[in-house]
C-alpha cells in the first residue's frame, strides 16, 4: 500500500439503500431478539463515502451528522472495529479521514446507517489491505447492527434468524418510488411494543408473492404515526404498496420506470421520496470488482 502526501482526488465507494419486502415476526429468542423472515431488496440509490487514508491512526470524519457524536456515528464504529482487528493496521498506525455524501434518511428503515458501516467494512478492508473474508467482514457487521451483513455480503436475499441468515435469491426486475414521510420511527420502541405480532407463520422462499406477504409493524406504525399511514394510502392508490422495515418509509412498486416517475411527479412538492432500480447485486461489490 502507498500512503501519498499530496492531496488525492477522491473516490467514492457506493452506500446503497435496502427495502425490506416484507417482514414476517416469527416469535422471539432467549435473549429477547426476535426471530424474522424477510426479503432484502438492493437499491441501485443512497449514499457514497470516500476514504483517504492516512497514518495517523485515527478514525476522523469530514462530514460529521448534525445531532450524532462522531463517537456513536457507524461509520466510526465501523472502522476502528476493522482496526482493532489488523495487527498491521494498529502496529502500521492506519487510520482514515471519511468522507460522506449523505442522501439517505436517517431513520428510514432503508439501511442508511447500517450500509454506511457496510461500506466502510469492505473498502478499508480493501485501503489497508487487510483482505478478511467476506464471512468474517459480516460477522463483524453483525455485531454493529442486525442489517449490517445484508449491505456487506452484497446480495438481495432471503432472510432468516434475527436478519443474519441470508440466501442470494434473484428477483426479477422491478422500479420502487420511495417515499419518506418526514418522521422517524425508532426500531427499538416498535420492537418493544406489546401488541407487536409475533406469531406470524414461517414460510419458504419458494413460496414467496408479493401479495401473500406482508409487514407485521406496520399496521402498528400506521397507527403510531398518521403520516406513514397517509403517505402509505396515497401510494395504495397508484400500485402495490408497503412500509419497509419498521419504517418511516414506504415503498411503491412498479414494473417500469417510467411508471413510477409518473407517480412521483404527483407527489407533493418538497416531498423527501426517490425512484430507484431493484438489484441482485449491490453497486458496492460492481465498483469493489472494477
Amino acid at each position: 500500500m502507498v500512503i501519498n502526501d499530496t492531496k488525492p482526488q477522491l473516490t467514492w465507494w457506493p452506500s446503497p439503500a435496502k427495502l425490506n419486502l416484507f417482514l414476517h415476526i416469527n416469535g422471539r429468542y432467549e435473549n429477547g431478539y426476535h426471530q424474522l423472515q424477510s426479503l432484502f431488496q438492493l437499491l441501485d440509490f443512497g449514499d457514497e463515502l470516500a476514504f483517504e487514508i492516512n497514518k495517523s491512526g485515527r478514525i476522523t470524519l469530514a462530514t460529521p451528522i448534525d445531532g450524532v457524536p462522531d463517537e456513536d456515528n457507524l461509520i466510526v464504529k465501523a472502522a476502528k472495529l476493522l482496526q482493532s482487528q489488523s495487527p498491521s493496521a494498529l502496529v502500521n498506525k492506519l487510520g482514515c479521514h471519511i468522507h460522506l455524501k449523505k442522501r439517505l434518511p436517517m431513520g428510514g428503515g432503508i439501511g442508511g446507517g447500517s450500509s454506511n458501516a457496510a461500506t466502510t467494512l469492505v473498502a478499508l478492508n480493501k485501503l489497508w489491505d487487510i483482505n478478511l473474508p467476506q464471512d468474517q467482514l459480516a460477522k463483524l457487521g453483525l455485531s454493529l447492527g442486525a442489517d449490517v451483513p445484508i449491505f456487506v455480503q452484497g446480495k438481495t436475499a432471503f432472510a432468516e434468524g434475527v436478519g443474519e441468515l441470508l440466501k442470494p435469491v434473484e428477483l426479477s426486475e422491478s422500479y420502487y418510488l420511495v417515499v419518506f414521510p418526514n418522521c422517524h420511527v425508532s426500531t427499538a420502541d416498535i420492537f418493544g411494543q406489546a401488541d407487536l405480532p409475533r406469531n406470524t407463520a414461517k414460510i419458504e422462499f419458494s413460496d414467496y408473492k408479493f401479495d401473500n406477504t406482508h409487514n407485521d409493524c406496520q399496521e402498528l406504525v400506521c397507527k403510531l404515526y398518521p403520516d406513514v399511514a397517509n403517505t402509505l394510502q396515497w401510494l395504495l392508490e397508484y400500485a402495490p404498496s408497503r412500509m419497509t422495515g419498521t419504517g418511516a418509509c414506504v415503498f411503491a412498486m412498479f414494473k417500469q420506470h417510467q411508471e413510477a416517475l409518473n407517480i412521483q411527479a404527483l407527489l407533493p412538492k418538497g416531498s423527501i421520496n426517490f425512484v430507484a432500480k431493484g438489484l441482485n447485486i449491490s453497486p458496492l461489490y460492481t465498483h469493489l470488482q472494477s
